[in-house]
């Protein structure tokens, strides 16, 4: 049997996952969390093997934070559970230390088959997100560099466009205001624009 812990803010999502796995031949959800802080005890209590999470997670500051997971439970598996853009975040969250992605339009029944490979080693991203890897890597590199962002620069690039300040980002990120400037400076490199303005128009067509 799979052991499953869902790390998700709302109850109702709770409940409908549970409810769906209930029955499950190979699928059993053991515990249940409503914000960051909780998963550490809640892997260190019970033998946890796919840890189905949401990035927006309550608590959760940083994609970096899946990095921190995987290395105080290598065992445990990690399948992102999120309305964000796959196209986007897919990609980053692999290489945080994901093993997979599944957005929340879609089936759980594709939950259950995503938890079932990542369990048994596979990543699972989607068809498209795999043909537009493959795209990308074709292109040239001015092409594909606001594909490469980095998972810092995804992260400072979100709180931009929340109208968040640098001073804010600073303290919600843990990083001092030259370092949020530095990142604001390759963000309009990377995505070829002058200013604030352009870059969040940018970021919102791009759908980050």
């Amino acid at each position: 049997m799979i052991t499953v812990c869902l790390a998700d803010n709302y109850p109702v999502v709770h409940y409908g996952v549970k409810m769906y796995f209930k029955d499950h031949p190979e699928i059993s959800v053991v515990s249940n969390v409503g914000n960051y802080y909780m998963i550490s005890e809640a892997l260190r209590n019970k033998e946890i093997n796919v840890l189905v999470m949401d990035l927006e997670l309550e608590g959760m500051k940083s994609i970096i934070e899946l990095k921190n997971i995987t290395k105080r439970f290598p065992n445990t598996k990690i399948v992102v559970f999120s309305n964000l853009n796959e196209q986007i975040y897919a990609p980053n969250i692999i290489k945080a230390g994901a093993s997979g992605f599944v957005h929340k339009s879609k089936k759980l029944e594709v939950l259950g088959t995503t938890i079932m490979r990542v369990y048994n080693g596979e990543v699972v991203l989607s068809e498209q997100v795999k043909r537009n890897l493959d795209l990308i890597e074709k292109q040239n590199k001015n092409e594909r560099l606001y594909r490469k962002l980095s998972n810092r620069e995804m992260e400072v690039l979100r709180f931009l466009c929340e109208g968040k300040k640098n001073n804010e980002i600073s303290k919600y990120l843990g990083l001092n205001e030259k370092t949020i400037s530095t990142y604001k400076l390759r963000l309009l490199q990377k995505l070829n624009v002058t200013n604030l303005v352009d870059l969040t128009k940018k970021a919102k067509n791009l759908e980050i």
